[in-house]
């Protein structure tokens, strides 16, 4: 079991973009994906890309198999480990114009302590790779289509504060939600 440290905001390797994985199956990626499970359980994450750990590769995992500690009132998505991702916006009603974008909050473990409220598509189709080269696609909305997204944001160098877009739902967990027991690093 190796859990990394995880990079912080400030940190010029998360504004990098990753590279593609080119070979899949191999004993250096499944060594990768056991340590970023092993890292993101230990910090209770809802997901973790490659980046955070400072592996300059487009690896995301998320999902849990039990209520998180940090999104307690989430539903459960799916252990899922996604390689080379790409992300689909989707109308929530056929023949629309733009994709539908909800409001809603986001922490990060590479920004502890903190929560803002972020807007993402509501449905998005993601497609990629699992760890062997299979494909995997999904249809998804509400919270399992958010951590997705933030996921696969720290493939392309971008950390959910460059989204928010109302500062006055930026802060400290602990002032913005006093009293809940939110866990948060």
């Amino acid at each position: 079991m190796t859990q990394h440290a995880i990079l912080k905001m400030g940190d010029p390797r998360l504004l990098r973009v990753a590279q593609p994985v080119v070979q899949f199956d191999t004993d250096e990626l499944h060594l990768l994906i056991s340590d970023m499970l092993d890292t993101m359980a230990a910090a209770n994450g809802a997901g973790l890309a490659a980046p955070q750990i400072g592996v300059d590769l487009q690896v995301v995992i998320f999902g849990t198999d039990a209520p998180n500690p940090r999104y307690p009132s989430a539903p459960l998505v799916p252990r899922t480990v996604l390689i080379n991702p790409a992300i689909t916006p989707l109308n929530p009603v056929e023949g629309g114009i733009m994709p539908a974008l909800e409001d809603g909050w986001e922490g990060c473990l590479s920004v502890p302590g903190m929560r803002g409220v972020v807007p993402r598509y509501a449905r998005i189709r993601y497609s990629g790779f699992d760890q062997y080269g299979d494909p995997i696609e999904r249809e998804v909305d509400g919270f399992h289509a958010r951590v997705v997204q933030h996921e696969c944001d720290h493939l392309m160098g971008i950390l959910y504060p460059m989204r928010i877009r109302d500062f006055t739902q930026f802060g400290f967990t602990e002032v913005l939600f006093p009293g809940e027991e939110i866990v948060d690093d």
